[in-house]
C-alpha cells in the first residue's frame, strides 16, 4: 500500500511540474507573444484563409457566443446523421450497426458538449470512421471551445475597460494547433509503444489457454485515448474505458493518462494569472481548488483503502483495500486517485468501475461533479469558479457595507442575477431530472420506450437511487462517467440526459462570459485602501465556504437518499 500511495504522489507531482510551465506558455500564446510554436503560423493562416476568417477582427462577448453556438450547431447536425448511417459508410470492418435516432441524439450532443456520456459500448457501438472523424474530431473541438471561452474571460480583465475581447476563431484554432495537437501526439506515442492499438485493422481472433476463440477489437485507439484525456473528454474507445487492458495497458500508461487529464485544467489557472498580470490571484484560486481536490481525494482514499465493511464483518483481512471493480494492475489507491481527478475535472474516464466503489466514494465522486469547479474541464473549470467568485464578492461586499467590486469593476444587479441563475441551474437540472427518472422508473417501467420486461435498475433501494442521481449529475457536469448498473440505452435516458447535457454545457459558458463582458465595458475603478482584495487568504477562504454552503444546501437531501443512506446501511 505504501508503494501505491507513492505512485499517486508521484503522479500528482509530475502533473504539477508540467502544468506550471504549460500555463506560462499558454498565457503567451493567447496574448500573441512570441513562443517556440510560432512555426505553426503558416498553417493557421492557411486555415483562416480557407475559412474566410479574419483572426484580427475584434469581437464583443455577444459575437463570441454567436460564433461558438453556430459552429457547435453545425457539428451537432453533421455527427447526428453520420452516427445513424455509419453502417452504410466505409471504415467499418467489424460491421457495427447504425445508431437509433434517440441514441444518436444523446451521443452527438454528449460529444459536442465535451461530456462523452456513452449509452453504447465503444468497440461495438461505433465504426472506425465514426470513432476517428466524428468522436475524435469532437474531442479536439469541444476542448478548444472551452479553452477559447475561458480566454474571452481572460481578455475581459486584462484591459481596464474594453468591449473588444479578441477573436473567438483565433483562440479556438490556437487551442488546437498550439496545445491539443502537439500534446496528443506525444501521449498517443507513449500509449502506442506500451501496447494500445493504433491501426485500422479489424478484430483479431485469438485462441485462449482454455481453447476458447476470442475476438479482440482493435482500431485507432491510442489516438483517441490521448485526446480524450487531454481534452477532459473521457469517452472510451472500448466499453470498459481505461479499465480495458488495451486502453490502459500498464502503470506507465495509467500515470500518463492521469497526468494528461489534469495538466490543462491546472495550466489554465496559471495562464489566467500571467495573462491578466495578477499572479497572486491565480495562485489563490489554485490554492482553493487544490485544497478542495485534496479533501475529496483523502476521503476517497480512506474509503477504498479501508476495505468493504461487509467483508470486514466476516473477519476477512483486506490488506489491498476494496478491490471489487478494480484492476489488480492499478490497485485501490490509484483507482481512488483516478476517480477523484476524473470527476473534478469533468473527464469522466474510469480505470475501475464507479458502481463498485464504496458508498462514500460514490458520494465524493458525485460531490466533485456537483461542485464542478475544482479545476474543472478544459477552460470551463475556471468559468464555473468565476461564478462562485462573483457570488463571494457580492456577499463579502454586503458584509462590509461596500459596493461589490471585482478587479476594478462594480458588480451590480445585472451581473448578480446572471450568477444566481447559473448557480441555480445545476441543482434544478440534477434534482428535477433525478425526480423524473425515479417517478418514471416506478410507474412506467414496462412502457414501450423503457426497458422491458423489467425496469432499468439492476440495484434497487438506495444504490439504485444513487445510480439515477449519478447519471443526471454526470450529464449536467459534462462528465460522462456512470454507475453502470443502470440500463441507460433507452428513449427516456437518451432524451432526458441529452437535454440536461445541452443546458448544463452552454448556459454555464454563456453566463460567465456575459458577466465578464458586462464588467469589462464598465468604467475602471482604481484600487484604494477600501477596495475588497480578492487575492487574499481571507477571501479565498470565503470563496471556499461559499462553494461548500451552496452545494450543501442544494444537494445534501438527495445525497442522503443515496450514498449516505447506503453507507449507514452497510455499517449497521
Amino acid at each position: 500500500m505504501n508503494s501505491e500511495l507513492l505512485g499517486i504522489i508521484s503522479t500528482y507531482v509530475l502533473t504539477l511540474v508540467i502544468a506550471i510551465p504549460l500555463g506560462k506558455y499558454l498565457a503567451k500564446v493567447f496574448a500573441g507573444e512570441k513562443v517556440w510554436t510560432d512555426f505553426l503560423k503558416p498553417l493557421e493562416r492557411g486555415i483562416f484563409s480557407l475559412s474566410g476568417v479574419n483572426p484580427k477582427e475584434q469581437m464583443n462577448w455577444k459575437q463570441h457566443m454567436k460564433a461558438l453556438l453556430t459552429i457547435n450547431s453545425v457539428w451537432l447536425v453533421y455527427g447526428f446523421f453520420v452516427l445513424i448511417y455509419q453502417d452504410k459508410l466505409p471504415l467499418n470492418p467489424d460491421g457495427n450497426p447504425g445508431m437509433t435516432p434517440d441514441l444518436s441524439f444523446n451521443t452527438i450532443i454528449s460529444f459536442v458538449v465535451n461530456c462523452n456520456l456513452q449509452h453504447y459500448s465503444g468497440e461495438t457501438g461505433v465504426s472506425y470512421l465514426t470513432q476517428h472523424f466524428v468522436l475524435m474530431f469532437l474531442h479536439f473541438t469541444s476542448a478548444a471551445t472551452g479553452i477559447a471561452s475561458a480566454v474571452v474571460v481572460f481578455k475581459a480583465f486584462r484591459d481596464k475597460s474594453t468591449v473588444s475581447l479578441g477573436n473567438f476563431w483565433e483562440y479556438f484554432i490556437k487551442a488546437i494547433t498550439r496545445l491539443l495537437l502537439p500534446l496528443a501526439l506525444i501521449v498517443a506515442l507513449i500509449l502506442a509503444f506500451n501496447g494500445s492499438p493504433a491501426s485500422y485493422a479489424g478484430k483479431d481472433r485469438l485462441i485462449s489457454l482454455q481453447g476458447d476463440t476470442v475476438n479482440v477489437s482493435r482500431g485507432p485507439a491510442a489516438q483517441l485515448i490521448a485526446i480524450k484525456h487531454l481534452g477532459t473528454n473521457g469517452g472510451g474507445y472500448f466499453g470498459a474505458n481505461s479499465a480495458h487492458p488495451l486502453e490502459n495497458p500498464n502503470y506507465i500508461t495509467n500515470m500518463t493518462e492521469a497526468v494528461s487529464q489534469m495538466i490543462i485544467p491546472m495550466a489554465m489557472i496559471i495562464a489566467f494569472g500571467f495573462f491578466i498580470r495578477r499572479k497572486k490571484l491565480a495562485w489563490s484560486i489554485f490554492g482553493v481548488m487544490t485544497l478542495g481536490m485534496f479533501l475529496l481525494l483523502a476521503l476517497s482514499l480512506s474509503s477504498e483503502i479501508g476495505g468493504n465493511p461487509e467483508i470486514a464483518k466476516m473477519g476477512i483481512t483486506q490488506s489491498a483495500g476494496s478491490m471489487e471493480g478494480k484492476e489488480v494492475r492499478f490497485g485501490a489507491a490509484a483507482t481512488a486517485y483516478w476517480s477523484t481527478i476524473t470527476t473534478i475535472v469533468s473527464t469522466g474516464s474510469v480505470n475501475g468501475m464507479h458502481d463498485s466503489a464504496m458508498a462514500l466514494t460514490g458520494l465524493w465522486q458525485m460531490l466533485g461533479m456537483m461542485i464542478n469547479s475544482f479545476f474543472g474541464g478544459c477552460g470551463v473549470g475556471i468559468l464555473n469558479y468565476f461564478i462562485y467568485l462573483i457570488v463571494a464578492v457580492f456577499i463579502s461586499g454586503l458584509m462590509v457595507g461596500r459596493t461589490p467590486e471585482f478587479l476594478g469593476h462594480k458588480v451590480e444587479a445585472r451581473e448578480i442575477k446572471i450568477a444566481a441563475l447559473v448557480t441555480l441551474l445545476s441543482p434544478f437540472l440534477i434534482m428535477a431530472g433525478t425526480a423524473l427518472a425515479a417517478f418514471v422508473n416506478v410507474n412506467y417501467a414496462d412502457a414501450e420506450w423503457a426497458v422491458k420486461p423489467a425496469n432499468w435498475l439492476n440495484n434497487p433501494g438506495f444504490h439504485g437511487f444513487s445510480e439515477m442521481l449519478y447519471e443526471m449529475t454526470s450529464a449536467n457536469a459534462n462528465n460522462g462517467s456512470g454507475f453502470e448498473g443502470l440500463g441507460d440505452n433507452n428513449v427516456f435516458w437518451n432524451v432526458s440526459t441529452g437535454v440536461v447535457l445541452f443546458f448544463g454545457r452552454f448556459l454555464p459558458i454563456i453566463g460567465p462570459i456575459a458577466i465578464a463582458g458586462l464588467l469589462a465595458q464598465k468604467k475602471y475603478i482604481p484600487e484604494s485602501a477600501g477596495t475588497l482584495r480578492v487575492d487574499t487568504v481571507t477571501f479565498s477562504a470565503m470563496t471556499l465556504v461559499i462553494i461548500i454552503v451552496l452545494n450543501a444546501l442544494s444537494y445534501f437531501p438527495a445525497l442522503v437518499l443515496g450514498p449516505i443512506a447506503e453507507y449507514f446501511t452497510m455499517i449497521k
